[in-house]
């Protein structure tokens, strides 16, 4: 099934439920949304998508609200998801940061920083479980779980516990953030720590679901994708509103490429439903850490597939995976805007941090990946000085907060008393 941006909109099945339904994208078979559970293709174990008869427009959006919907966030773009309205919040409606001297340095036309650290549990996660969970319900399903470096387990606890489902977390031992578990243990998820990485968590986590003892929600699970493409509509909206333009492009951190396939997604529709010029959508160029890079090495050999990698390491816990499940979604998605991708090294990551921070934008290390990957493009000339560049920050300051005071200055104690320590600064 191809995934080309201006692929025409596909007729809908019998079996599609008020417009919507689920389709292969490797064998192009559809499936009926609602009446099983499903994560992958019956036939030839493919990825799914959610397809839809009508695809949205940007006069759409905001438009169908039920008298209790909300008007910004994810579901002001309930023309373009499943339902009118999910287990919510709410969520989205995060802001697009100016940054001003870090535009300055990098020298590209213009630089914003949409920071999804400002979701109600301090990621981009929380987009995907409002639909994720709310498709939950409408199965029927008993429980919830996830594999997580740390965000989604954070997520996914928040929204079951508000759900009233119980909710099971793996997570790879002794390589999450405290942040991020504290999150998932207050809100009342059991966790389970595996001797193991974050692959071999979804490996096991994916043995249980395919067994029916909870429900996915992971990315891998296509209506994750829906809530989290919303990112892209409100940055192609924001961006527009204060621009008059779009952005040209988009760097994002690649961990299990959800976002990259989810945007990707969302840029499709509106070329499809005449919103969006082709030439309007933005290039999306994704960024990994150098000892988790799997998806770069796949964009830089011209592969269509990526290599899993059993070792990886790196301080941007949240992307330390080595086998993105959506990479068949993403590496289109990439090739197919006229983008690229690009690792850089724990240290560029760091110095990208700090200058957020300096800035006033507190993200975890993950997150400042995306400007460092912008950085580095500038320097090798890959992106050029007339550019309009959105970077997505994904997770707030507070998820890592030791890796915070790593990369912060230290205290400096002084005595208690008011003139030693006007000589302590004036020293």
């Amino acid at each position: 099934m191809s995934l080309a941006i201006d692929a025409a909109t596909p007729d809908a099945p019998d079996r599609a439920d008020d417009g919507t339904w689920l389709a292969c994208i490797a064998c192009g078979e559809t499936f009926a949304p609602f009446e099983e559970v499903r994560y992958t293709c019956d036939d030839c174990d493919g990825l799914l998508e959610v397809r839809y008869a009508d695809p949205p427009t940007f006069d759409d959006f905001g438009a169908g609200a039920s008298t209790d919907g909300p008007e910004r966030g994810v579901w002001r773009y309930r023309e373009g998801l499943p339902f009118d309205l999910g287990v919510t919040l709410p969520e989205g409606d995060t802001p697009l940061h100016r940054v001003p001297r870090i535009e300055e340095s990098v020298g590209v036309d213009a630089l914003r920083i949409k920071h999804e650290g400002m979701n109600p549990t301090g990621s981009f996660k929380d987009r995907g479980m409002t639909v994720g969970v709310r498709v939950a319900e409408e199965l029927g399903v008993g429980a919830l779980a996830c594999a997580s470096t740390g965000n989604t387990s954070a997520a996914l606890a928040a929204y079951g516990g508000r759900a009233d489902m119980p909710t099971l977390v793996l997570l790879p031992q002794g390589k999450v953030a405290a942040g991020k578990v504290a999150q998932a243990s207050l809100h009342g998820a059991r966790i389970l720590e595996v001797d193991g990485n974050f692959d071999a968590c979804l490996d096991i986590v994916q043995a249980l679901a395919a067994r029916g003892e909870a429900y996915l929600l992971n990315s891998l699970n296509p209506f994750r994708l829906e809530g989290q493409k919303t990112i892209g509509f409100e940055i192609l909206e924001e961006f527009h509103a204060d621009h008059g333009t779009y952005p040209d492009r988009i760097v994002l951190p690649v961990g299990n490429a959800g976002n990259t396939s989810a945007l990707y997604k969302g840029f499709r529709e509106l070329v499809q439903s005449g919103a969006l010029a082709v030439d309007d959508v933005p290039k999306l160029t994704g960024v990994q850490a150098e000892g988790a890079a799997p998806m770069v090495e796949a964009i830089e050999a011209g592969n269509d597939e990526i290599r899993r990698w059993e070792e990886v390491e790196t301080r941007a816990t949240a992307i330390r995976i080595g086998n993105p499940v959506n990479a068949p979604k993403a590496i289109p998605g990439i090739r197919n805007t006229g983008g690229t991708a690009v690792a850089v090294s724990d240290d560029e990551i760091t110095e990208a941090q700090r200058q957020l921070a300096g800035e006033g934008v507190g993200v975890e290390p993950a997150s400042a990946a995306s400007l460092a990957g912008l950085k580095k493009l500038r320097r090798e000339g890959v992106v050029d000085d007339d550019e309009n560049v959105v970077c997505l920050t994904t997770g707030h300051l507070l998820k890592d907060p030791d890796a915070a005071y790593e990369a912060g200055g230290d205290p400096e104690p002084v005595p208690n008393d008011v003139d030693a320590v006007v000589e302590h600064l004036d020293g």
